[in-house]
């Protein structure tokens, strides 16, 4: 079942921990990856664990809206698809939201949407924790040393790509975020071994090749989609 909200849908404001990693297994992440698209060569994935405060910094409105809301998604890099260079495109892998409406929305586009989940950022002084819960166990933990001080302003696009009905879906997805001036992750943890997500877990020793935390960030969801290759989807 789909929703009546159309496409793109703003979000402002959302408090972000991003990171790209090499992970453990580097031939269980390329696996994940369909034919007819490339995994980056380094195999490295990406997560992105965030929270929406407020039904307000969102702009669904009527009968149906996305709400207040976490989400944690990630994913396998892309060779090839750059939106500019360094920026690969990505590949969805996993996807927990906790509001329906917007997992409804998100499978509309091709993502794959699972069960729902819970994300929590906590910020404790420096200490900034990222828990993802599913079925009310924690599943992916992140724990970085983070001070705010003179954000930096980031902006860009990034390229995620589905598949709807056998069609590969560019979708590029404009950000604007002030990022926290000292980022160091101190640990990255995936806690279920039986889970899916576990294929993703990271080498050891952690291997960060990316990340930021934000305490604002506002982006479009999805927007700029196209047939992968297409004018659009380039």
């Amino acid at each position: 079942m789909g929703t009546s909200l159309h496409p793109p849908q703003l979000i402002t404001n959302s408090r972000t921990l991003y990171l790209v990693w090499v992970p453990a297994d580097p031939d269980a992440v390329a696996k994940l990856v369909p034919e007819g698209l490339t995994p980056a060569a380094a195999r490295t994935c990406y997560i992105n664990q965030y929270v929406v405060e407020g039904a307000d910094l969102t702009s669904s409105d009527g009968e149906e809206t996305f709400g207040a809301y976490s989400l944690t998604y990630l994913g396998a890099d892309l060779a090839g698809l750059d939106t500019e260079v360094g920026v690969p495109a990505r590949w969805w892998t996993h996807y927990y939201n906790s509001s329906d409406v917007m997992s409804r929305y998100a499978r509309e586009h091709g993502v794959p949407a699972g069960e729902p989940g819970r994300t929590t950022l906590d910020l404790d002084g420096d200490t900034l924790v990222a828990t993802t819960h599913i079925d009310g166990r924690p599943i992916i933990r992140t724990t970085a040393r983070v001070s705010i001080g003179t954000p930096q302003r980031a902006v860009g696009q990034l390229r995620y790509i589905t598949r709807r009905d056998d069609e590969f879906i560019s979708g590029r997805y404009a950000y604007v975020c002030d990022i926290a001036e000292h980022f160091e992750v101190q640990s990255f943890e995936f806690l279920d071994s039986t889970h899916p997500t576990y294929q993703l877990r990271p080498a050891d020793p952690l291997q960060i090749t990316f990340g930021f935390y934000t305490p604002s960030m506002s982006f479009v969801y999805p927007g700029g989609e196209g047939p992968l290759g297409s004018e659009h989807g380039s």
